[in-house]
């Protein structure tokens, strides 16, 4: 499990520890877990989402 203070493999937030675990179990690195799970933290990952969101709904239209 990755450290609540970083460490070698990156930061994951308490809140999105779930999210990390399931990643780990399903076969995902330790870096590449930390780096997804923590998605949506900072406001160009949020900018990230919503345009990939967008996208989603145009395509469904």
């Amino acid at each position: 499990m990755v450290s609540d203070r970083g460490g070698r493999y990156g930061f994951v937030y308490r809140s999105r520890q779930t999210v990390y675990r399931a990643l780990r179990r399903q076969g995902a690195s330790m870096a590449k877990a930390a780096r997804i799970s923590n998605a949506g933290r900072t406001h160009a990952a949020r900018s990230r989402m919503a345009r990939k969101a967008a996208r989603t709904r145009r395509q469904g239209r």
